[in-house]
């Protein structure tokens, strides 16, 4: 019954991050702009579970927005700015986001596939989200806080999922992202200084050049994984499942 229930809300969880609309957007840009304008912290623009799909909206300010909920699927937001902002249950697959802010984000139940996040800024955000074939290249992911919450999982393990990824050359000093999926993740020339990635699956993930020091890879699946060229000083291994040979003397300092 358990296990029937956790199939359940994920399936629901697919539904909805992943349903294909067939409407127009209900908003055209011009009016995006005229709620923008008009909007502050007490009084924010109401997006909310509004159908924004296809719009150009980059370079736009939307601190004071509320987005919850709303269909974001291949809008143009690269350069926006939506720091601090809720994004949770927001539909975003192949949304453009290329150079936005989205610093102190909360992104949770969402659809990232194929999105472009590259040198966007996502520093200190909490991300429970699909982000499979995302270009996350030369972002800013700094103290994100990615790791699966194991207080609340009673709907089966809720985690950012980042298969097959881009993220080289991305900024990941002190990211968390525990039990995070990172298989295939391609993290050449990146910086994961201090990043605890306990559990997580990063099965054929490439982290050549990548800086490691003092990463935490324990109890991390690290089948066909590759460290050519990256630093590994300090990083720690301990219960890494199927670690190269080539880490291995590395590990044991």
């Amino acid at each position: 019954m358990h296990g029937l229930r956790k199939a359940n809300i994920w399936l629901a969880f697919y539904l909805i991050v992943g349903a294909n609309s067939i409407q127009a957007a209900e908003l055209t840009r011009t009016q995006v702009e005229q709620l923008l304008a008009k909007a502050d912290k007490q009084h924010p623009a109401d997006l909310r579970r509004k159908d924004l799909t296809d719009l150009d909206l980059s370079n736009l300010d939307f601190r004071n927005a509320d987005l919850w909920g709303a269909d974001l699927r291949r809008s143009n937001l690269n350069n926006s700015n939506l720091q601090g902002l809720t994004l949770d249950l927001t539909v975003m697959t192949r949304i453009k986001l290329s150079g936005a802010n989205l610093a102190n984000t909360s992104i949770f139940g969402v659809s990232l596939m194929h999105a472009d996040l590259s040198n966007a800024d996502m520093s200190g955000s909490r991300v429970v989200a699909i982000m499979d074939g995302a270009n996350l290249s030369n972002a800013n992911l700094s103290n994100v806080q990615w790791a699966a919450d194991m207080k609340n999982q009673s709907m089966g393990l809720m985690r950012a999922s980042l298969k097959g990824a881009n993220l080289s050359g991305a900024n990941l000093h002190n990211a968390q992202l525990g039990r995070a999926m990172l298989k295939h993740a391609k993290l050449v020339n990146a910086n994961l200084q201090n990043a605890d990635m306990y559990s997580a699956e990063m099965d054929g993930a490439d982290m050549t050049g990548a800086d490691l020091t003092n990463a935490n890879f324990s109890e991390a699946k690290l089948h066909d994984a590759i460290f050519a060229g990256a630093i590994l000083q300090g990083a720690r291994f301990d219960g890494a499942k199927n670690l190269p040979d080539s880490v291995k003397p590395a590990s044991a300092q």
